[in-house]
């Protein structure tokens, strides 16, 4: 979403908007593509897809009632893009999802800027967090997917305790799993001292196998570990199948949330829906229960609001963070009483609802249980 900083009043207005029928705001669904303001005119681009043709004007009305009522706001535009859903198989800009992720409910991937901001270990923890919420609500195991599409580096492996070599049925890759989720990554097809000396035409090759020809089977969501940057994975990606959303992962000093900013950039590019920032590293908890900043502190809300989405959540810096992770069992397993671990649970149950929110409304999934008790 684009939008400056004299826009924040609007935006803050805009969160106060529900989806009709939903318990949770437009803002939060990624349905606000543009805000501006200037001389008094409010203007507002919204994007949806929705079944009901009544939806989009009933947003329109109800954005238009919530921006007249602000001070130094005379004339409201709001520009409705309304589309109908597509089917089950293909949504996005055009792209079709690959027979082997047509029972894939969702597409979830996890991004940053720049490396060394603990990318994989939030998506490793929020992938056993996801298939913890996903049992608790009497779904059939295993729901969740974890898709390491970070060639150069691949550490979910380690991080989720898995090794061996994936099997081949019917010209299918099967693969590995760790604590009920489903594991597929390019470290378990090299040897762990073996560099990956590859050009851009290779990892775009194995990133379109990992989704083309992995048997992911029934999932609520896959959940897919992104390289920093906005390089070749990135583009592959977008440009093979059609993404649910994106998670930001940042760190708070101010190099780090501007670079995440940046990178984040290229999913509004590609119209793909930004559903929060998580901060990692956010401060360091202290005996007496005070907590020391030691990188700084705000870039992960500040890189939220200029992206126009949610602040999900601080993941501290934490000694048993990395260890756990060392270990191979991720924190939300092997310690879920840490503040950590309670932390990507809760961004875990908020996610699956937005998630569950979203598909409902191209008609693909059932509503929420939020969605409904709405």
């Amino acid at each position: 979403m684009e939008a400056s900083q004299d826009t924040e009043f609007l935006i803050t207005a805009l969160k106060t908007v529900k989806y009709p029928g939903y318990s949770r705001d437009i803002v939060s669904f990624g349905l606000v593509r543009n805000v501006t303001f200037k001389d008094g005119r409010a203007s507002v681009v919204i994007s949806l897809t929705a079944k009901d043709d009544t939806v989009p004007a009933k947003i329109k009305a109800d954005v238009e009632k919530a921006l007249s009522l602000l001070t130094g706001v005379k004339q409201v535009a709001v520009f409705v893009d309304a589309a109908k859903p597509e089917t089950a198989e293909a949504n996005g800009e055009g792209k079709t999802m690959p027979p082997a992720l047509r029972h894939v409910k969702a597409v979830l991937a996890v991004a940053s800027g720049k490396g060394g901001v603990g990318k994989s270990t939030v998506a490793a923890n929020l992938a056993c967090a996801f298939e913890n919420v996903f049992e608790k609500r009497g779904r059939p195991a295993p729901s969740v997917g974890l898709l390491d599409c970070d060639i150069y580096g691949p550490s979910i492996p380690m991080m989720m305790g898995v090794k061996g070599q994936p099997e081949i049925v019917d010209t299918l890759i099967q693969p590995l799993e760790g604590y009920g989720v489903k594991v597929m990554s390019l470290g378990f097809l090299l040897d762990e001292q073996t560099p990956v000396l590859w050009r851009g035409a290779m990892v775009n090759k194995a990133i379109q196998q990992f989704l083309t020809q992995v048997e992911w089977g029934n999932l609520e969501v896959l959940v897919i570990d992104l390289p920093p940057g906005t390089g070749d994975a990135q583009i592959t990606l977008s440009q093979t199948i059609p993404l649910t959303g994106a998670v930001i992962v940042t760190t708070p000093q101010a190099v780090a949330s501007s670079v995440a900013l940046r990178g984040a950039k290229l999913f509004e590019k590609i119209n793909v829906p930004i559903l929060g920032v998580v901060e990692n590293m956010s401060f360091i908890e202290t005996a007496d229960g005070e907590r020391d900043h030691l990188f700084g502190e705000g870039g992960g809300a500040e890189t939220a609001n200029a992206l126009g989405t949610e602040f999900l959540g601080q993941i501290p810096l934490s000694g048993d963070l990395r260890r756990t992770g060392d270990e191979g069992k991720p924190i939300v397993l092997a310690d879920p009483a840490s503040s950590s671990a309670k932390i990507f649970t809760e961004v875990a149950e908020h996610l699956a609802d937005v998630l569950a929110a979203r598909a409902s409304m191209n008609g693909t999934a059932e509503k929420s249980d939020d969605a409904a008790q709405s």
